[in-house]
């Protein structure tokens, strides 16, 4: 089968909701590897969140999409970190957040800081972000370009969040409401699609030769991109909708079988 760029979001798609990667769809992952495609990890999770996923994964040389398309890794075993920064885009957060800090409050924001971790206008629930975690003034959550915002009320869903973006707009960034309430701010015209898309001219990848497969909102634009583009089944139904096809539900290795298809003929 001819090389094909194989673009796998995590949270929902690679991995459980528990974070658990299943040894099966570990194994096929690698041997996707080995039969010369390009397996791209393309996530909404920071670079120290991605890492440990390409390490459980067994990937260590190519590239990877983080922070929805913001940041783009090359893989690089010969680097003190195991890869090196190609691409990150910035924007200016603070009319964004401060639009949405009079609307929400109560909410909580994150804001990332490249390779380290996020400043934080408050603690965030247990577990739901990776690196270094520091609690700073409004002032300095705004004061720089960034790459990624994330803007999070616990108590609230989806649906609030989907309602509250309809009622204010969000101009000059990308948005992407999550499977909770959990709003996350990329530059606009970033995504996973975009930063795809420069990564399969890079590899001189032919776009009938492009697969995508994920699960949540920020993977529309990946799964347009795509041209194969496959939603979970655990995918709500607007993201099943611009797919091509659905598979099943993460908790049943869903991805299972697009892998298997790719070591056929």
């Amino acid at each position: 089968m001819k090389p094909h760029l194989v673009a796998l979001d995590v949270d929902g798609t690679t991995i459980d909701h528990a974070g658990v990667l299943s040894p099966a769809v570990r194994d096929a992952v690698r041997d996707v590897v080995a039969a010369g495609h390009h397996v791209i990890v393309s996530t909404g999770r920071s670079i120290v969140a991605t890492t440990p996923i390409l390490e459980e994964l067994g990937i260590t040389t190519g590239y990877a999409v983080c922070s929805n398309g913001a940041v783009t890794i090359e893989l690089d075993p010969a680097e003190d970190r195991g890869f090196r920064v190609l691409e990150a885009v910035t924007f200016d957060p603070a009319p964004a957040l401060n639009l949405l800090r009079v609307e929400w409050p109560d909410a909580v924001v994150a804001v990332e800081e490249l390779g380290v971790g996020f400043k934080l206008s408050a603690p965030f629930p247990d577990g739901e972000l990776q690196g270094e975690l520091r609690v700073v003034p409004w002032d300095e959550l705004v004061a720089d370009p960034v790459t990624r915002v994330t803007f999070r009320a616990p108590e609230g869903t989806a649906e609030d969040f989907l309602a509250l973006t309809e009622r204010i707009g969000l101009h000059g960034v990308n948005y992407a409401v999550g499977f909770s309430a959990w709003l996350d701010l990329n530059p606009e015209g970033v995504s996973k699609g975009s930063a795809l898309e420069i990564l399969r001219r890079r590899l001189d990848v032919e776009p009938r030769y492009t697969v995508a497969v994920g699960d949540q909102r920020n993977d529309v634009e990946m799964l347009h991109w795509a041209a194969r583009g496959v939603a979970m089944g655990n995918a709500p139904d607007e993201v099943k909708a611009v797919a091509d096809e659905v598979t099943g539900h993460v908790d049943d290795d869903g991805l299972l079988p697009v892998l298997l298809s790719l070591l056929e003929g």
